[in-house]
């Protein structure tokens, strides 16, 4: 029989301490509230089992599985040992629990080395973790090259929670890093900020590529200038990049920077710290985040759709199960754009 609603609507308002019209336009898109009470009316509902009608006629015609017939289903999410990884897959695999659970389907993790010992070799991990007799698998980025080419053979479904390479032939569902980033130019130029410098790696994950490609294309689309040895996008250390920042901020003098790697931000703080530099009075700052930074929670950034995207490739793995033979499907999650302190206008200079 069909799982029943844990909680009704108006039990669920009760918990939230809100009323059941708000509850309930949070549940159906409609406009009106914040994105933070929005985001928390949604994770609690996922968490309480509870659907609206339009969800439950979702289900229905998208032919995605209520229940599995017999037995639950199990499924492995396949991350690395990368430790800048780490938060990510915290916030991929709750989502991907919160929603499994509803169904009582479970799911574990299966670390896979980023780089193997010597003598060592994916077909020794593999032996160890028998993916193969799961109902499928979901791979999280920063895998490895090789690594994520071996899992894509495996002859269960798979879900690519991360960017596509080109051609690949699996589902994929990512955060939209690209939109994240013009909109963030939007906010910067529409403040009046023409000399934006941007920090971030371009190589080595997909993400980066995109993050980097995005910033080319709105500044190109502004008419800005955009000289890859004016960014910061290559380095060799900490004390590198430290050197190098300091002197792209002495040379160019940029009213703004655009971070697109949560990790460098306490460099930027840092380096502007040693220049006199203040945040926003001298200098602007956006920053990719994972979440809100409760050190810096007033920062100016792109909401990224992390938590969502796992419950996301969570609903289209059941999806999967019951439309082998569908084409595969990428699917960005756009989010919206949190203003808040660490951007500043350019004061307009008079003659």
């Amino acid at each position: 029989m069909r799982k029943k609603k844990n909680v009704t609507l108006r039990e669920l308002a009760k918990q939230l301490d809100l009323s059941v019209h708000t509850v309930s336009k949070a549940l159906r898109g409609m406009p009106g509230m914040s994105e933070e009470t929005r985001s928390e009316v949604i994770r609690r509902a996922q968490e309480a089992g509870y659907r609206t009608k339009d969800q439950e006629r979702v289900h229905a015609v998208e032919r995605i599985p209520l229940y599995s017939a017999g037995k639950p289903y199990r499924f492995a999410l396949v991350i690395s040992d990368y430790s800048a990884a780490m938060e990510l897959n915290q916030l991929i695999m709750g989502g991907l629990q919160s929603k499994l659970s509803e169904y009582g389907h479970t799911i574990e993790v299966a670390i896979v080395p980023y780089v193997f010992e010597q003598g060592k070799t994916f077909d020794n991990w593999a032996a160890m973790h028998p993916l193969e007799y799961m109902d499928g698998i979901f791979i999280a980025p920063m895998v490895g090259v090789e690594q994520e080419a071996r899992l894509l053979q495996y002859r269960i479904p798979r879900i690519l929670v991360n960017f596509p390479g080109p051609a690949a032939e699996v589902d994929s569902i990512a955060w939209d890093v690209g939109t994240a980033v013009h909109q963030s130019m939007r906010y910067l130029l529409a403040k009046g900020h023409r000399s934006i410098i941007y920090v971030g790696r371009r190589d080595k994950h997909r993400g980066f590529v995109i993050r980097w490609q995005a910033f080319e294309q709105a500044s190109a689309a502004a008419g800005l200038a955009c000289r890859p040895e004016d960014h910061m996008l290559d380095y060799e250390s900490q004390q590198h990049w430290n050197e190098l920042f300091i002197e792209k901020l002495q040379r160019i003098q940029p009213t703004a920077v655009l971070c697109g790697v949560k990790t460098d931000l306490a460099w930027i703080y840092n380096a502007c710290s040693v220049l006199g530099k203040r945040i926003p009075e001298d200098i602007s700052l956006i920053s990719m985040m994972h979440m809100e930074d409760p050190h810096v929670p007033e920062l100016s950034r792109p909401v990224i759709r992390i938590r969502e995207s796992g419950v996301r490739a969570a609903e289209r793995m059941l999806w999967r199960l019951a439309n082998t033979h569908h084409p595969y499907e990428h699917i960005l999650l756009q989010g919206t754009f949190y203003e808040g302190t660490t951007v500043r206008a350019v004061p307009i200079r008079t003659p």
